[in-house]
């Protein structure tokens, strides 16, 4: 049973992790900056934004995790 566990928590782990591309921009910011001739402020505030939407799923994830151990080794 927990090793069926832990492969679930490693396959979340490594789909949370490895995306391919993500387009975190409003529809405001896109306009404004796709109309600029260089696009590096636009990659790099789509970044920010994917950075700044990723750390809270992260503490949440990680408090989960400890919560779930800790009940885990009290019912041993």
């Amino acid at each position: 049973m927990f090793k069926n566990m832990k492969r679930k928590i490693i396959f979340l782990f490594f789909s949370f992790f490895f995306f391919l591309e993500t387009n975190a921009q409003c529809a405001m910011c896109r306009a404004v900056l796709e109309s600029e001739e260089g696009q590096a402020t636009a990659e790099g505030i789509n970044d920010g934004i994917v950075y700044l939407m990723a750390i809270p799923y992260i503490l949440v994830g990680g408090i989960a995790y400890f919560i779930y151990k800790k009940f885990n080794t009290l019912n041993k």
